[in-house]
Parts: structure tokens; C-alpha cells; sequence
């Protein structure tokens, strides 16, 4: 059996695309998965499958949704190592004391155009960013909510994105280490 990490984007946010994180571990069992865990109402799950096609399960889970939620939410799966390779290649070791303010937007794939430049000249004087292939880190000492870095990435990298800051990370993390 496979261990998956689903990254839900847009649910449970301002009351819009509300799916409780009961409903959503009891649609991943009708579907036949195991050892179901979730964490934050934000859209993280970590679940067992013997289903090896990370696109075609991603596309389930979200046609399921749709059904039973009348909302599609994009569903971006990582395995374990993906998510120890982006805590492995983070470029700003010293702002892990600080996780509220380091971010990785998960990548739906690595950007063949991404406007590099453009995200440099509208991010804040105290933020930082790299990508690093499907990984693009985030360090904002004074927040996302009002940082046009974070409100433009997606959109200038031209891939879908999800993102969780430092805490979130390690506490997916360690719902994954149940499994080994």
C-alpha cells in the first residue's frame, strides 16, 4: 500500500467550499482508502491506497467532491519523500524559527516560464524566495496576508500552487511517520 499526502487548495476559506474534515475522512474511506489522517481544516490529508497513479487518484478525489460537495477543489498529491525533499532543499534554514513566516507553494509542476524577474520587483524589502523545481519557498518576516509576492506567485510562475507555511509541513510530516 502507498502513503499519499493530499493538498486541498480553496476549501474551508471565508466559509466558501466548506468541507469538514470528518466528512472528507469518511468520502476518502467510501473510496476504499486506509489509515485516513487529516490535519487543520485547511485541506490536509494523509491516507494509504494501492491506486499507484497519483493524476488519476487526484482527479478521483476531486470528482468525488464535486459530487458530494458541489465544489471541485484542486487536489495536489505528494508522497512522503516529495514532502522531505522540499523540507531538505529549504533555502532559508534561518527562518525556521519563525514557521508562520516560511512558506513552500507545492507546484503542480515545475514552471517552464516563470517570471523570476517580475516576483522579484513586487516582493517586500524583507522577503526572500527561490524555486527549486516544483518547490517555490516563501520567507515573509511580516506576513502573507498583505504580501503581493504571495498574491502574484501563482499566477507569474504560471502553475497551479498550493501552499502551507513551516508548522503546517512538519505536523503533515509527522502524520506520515505513523505509516513507517
Amino acid at each position: 500500500m502507498k502513503t499519499y499526502i493530499a493538498l486541498f487548495r480553496g476549501i474551508n476559506i471565508g466559509g466558501h467550499n466548506r468541507l469538514p474534515m470528518k466528512e472528507l475522512v469518511k468520502l476518502f474511506q467510501q473510496l476504499g482508502f486506509h489509515n485516513v489522517r487529516t490535519y487543520i481544516q485547511s485541506g490536509n490529508a494523509v491516507f494509504q491506497s494501492n491506486d499507484r497513479n497519483a493524476s488519476q487518484l487526484s482527479e478521483r478525489i476531486g470528482a468525488e467532491i464535486r459530487k458530494s460537495h458541489g465544489f471541485e477543489p484542486k487536489v495536489l498529491l505528494l508522497e512522503p519523500k516529495d514532502l522531505e525533499k522540499a523540507i531538505a532543499l529549504n533555502p532559508f534554514p534561518d527562518a525556521v524559527s519563525d514557521p508562520k513566516s516560511l512558506h513552500v507553494l507545492f507546484l503542480a509542476s515545475a514552471p517552464k516560464n516563470p517570471e523570476l524577474e517580475r516576483l522579484d520587483e513586487i516582493r517586500g524589502k524583507s522577503e526572500r524566495f527561490k524555486l527549486s523545481n516544483r518547490f517555490f519557498y516563501l520567507h515573509t518576516p511580516e506576513g502573507v496576508g498583505r504580501s503581493k509576492l504571495v498574491a502574484s506567485a501563482e499566477r507569474l510562475l504560471g502553475v497551479p500552487a498550493t501552499g502551507r507555511n513551516w508548522r503546517t509541513i512538519y505536523e503533515i510530516m509527522a502524520l506520515t511517520k505513523e505509516f513507517y
